[in-house]
């Protein structure tokens, strides 16, 4: 159900450029992670969602502001950080000193900066795009991307942000009752589902000549507003 107020009654609003992730732990079986949205959120309430958010400001610069936002946003909100210093990935102990700089007032990048970390922007492979519907008065342009989890890193999610988290095998959320899931999200699960070995699920992905984007459509019916399907598996 659309929360009040969802609906625009005026011009459609621009999309606004946004990332979202994928995690991704284990190879065959595999897993990933979803996050519970608070019942008041402006995107997805009371929904499991990946992680992801809109572009900043302090996401220009990095030669690609929608990667930069989505290697933010995952740390923002679940604290995988999807960096590296040469060759190693960030473990758990850089997690927290980034966290720490971050706190005291610190830009994200400022933090990545005195660490001398790079973001991990070439691990980050993007395969789907969803365009929030005409009708509605948020409205986001997000690119879906996957990613691994770094070694030796664990899920420590912002309070207030999130409130819950958990993996699953794809099947496992769209079959549990108990995970309810917007209707881009179980798309986008139903599409990745098939695969059951991990590396068979990026190599597919990373042959993607083109991501073309998928906006559903919203109709009026006598029980409210309702998306009319489209056909996300011969896009993704």
């Amino acid at each position: 159900m659309l929360p009040p107020g969802a609906i625009n009654d005026g011009p459609p609003v621009t999309p606004r450029p946004s990332a979202t992730v994928l995690v991704v732990r284990g190879r065959d079986p595999w897993e990933l992670l979803l996050v519970h949205r608070p019942g008041g959120a402006d995107f997805a309430p009371g929904a499991y969602v990946f992680p992801g958010g809109t572009v900043h400001a302090g996401d220009l610069g990095w030669g690609d502001e929608i990667r930069m936002a989505a290697v933010r946003e995952v740390f923002e909100e679940v604290g995988i950080l999807l960096a590296r210093r040469g060759r190693r990935f960030a473990r758990q102990a850089e997690c927290n000193r980034v966290r720490s700089i971050v706190e005291s007032g610190k830009s994200f990048g400022e933090a990545l900066r005195e660490l001398r970390l790079e973001p991990a922007l070439d691990r980050l492979v993007l395969f789907a795009r969803w365009v929030t519907p005409l009708q509605l008065r948020r409205r986001y342009d997000a690119r879906f991307f996957l990613a691994r989890l770094p070694s030796g890193q664990e899920v420590k999610c912002q309070e207030g942000e999130v409130t819950d988290w958990l993996w699953a095998a794809p099947e496992h959320a769209l079959s549990n009752t108990d995970i309810t899931l917007v209707y881009a999200t179980r798309a986008v699960l139903e599409s990745v589902a098939e695969d059951r070995d991990v590396g068979k699920l990026f190599a597919r992905m990373r042959r993607l000549k083109e991501v073309p984007a998928v906006e559903p459509k919203m109709v009026q019916t006598t029980t409210g507003w309702e998306i009319v399907a489209v056909d996300s598996h011969s896009r993704v």
